[in-house]
């Protein structure tokens, strides 16, 4: 790893010192994109002690195989495959539908790489009330979709991921996430 600040060191040369035996890069480059992560997490897991397990799961595999990674996509874009994969098994083990709410606090994480919850706070208190409305239908219908469709949503439409950066994290055709 080079000897300048980790801000200067690249995801890839990260992920490598890491394979190489670095016992801090894996957590640097986890720390460069843990708020991205978590948000993608809780928004496909739909609630934050799931989420916070499917993240958990998605690091321990993500840095067990990173020896695997051929860097034929950005080493965020794997990262967030490995993620959304391990919460898309717990939701295919569990094969039971979500009955909790979705996070209330996601305004809390606008500022953490979401470009979609980042709302800015309305003044007029019907304001508020047709924001909490249209959240929660929103959050609600999302609860209604197979487990696929709600990650390729979440990617696209609630983090602002281009269609072939979440085809490339989901693993699938550009076509199927369109």
């Amino acid at each position: 790893m080079s000897s300048g600040p980790a801000e200067e060191t690249s995801d890839a040369d990260l992920l490598a010192a890491h394979v190489a035996g670095d016992p801090d890069a894996f957590g640097l480059l986890f720390a460069r994109h843990r708020d991205r992560l978590w948000a993608v997490a809780v928004r496909t897991m739909g609630n934050r002690e799931d989420a916070a397990d499917g993240l958990q799961d998605g690091l321990v595999a993500a840095y067990r195989r990173a020896g695997t990674f051929r860097g034929d996509a950005a080493v965020t874009t794997w990262l967030h495959r490995v993620v959304v994969n391990a919460c898309l098994d717990r939701l295919r083990a569990a094969k039971v539908r979500r009955t909790e709410p979705l996070p209330d606090d996601l305004d809390e994480h606008g500022g953490r790489g979401s470009l979609r919850s980042a709302t800015d706070e309305a003044t007029d208190p019907a304001d508020q009330a047709a924001r909490v409305d249209q959240r929660r239908l929103v959050l609600d219908a999302l609860r209604t979709l197979p487990d696929e469709q709600r990650a390729a949503l979440v990617l696209v439409d609630m983090e602002g991921y281009p269609v072939a950066e979440a085809a490339a994290i989901l693993d699938c055709a550009v076509g199927t996430v369109k």
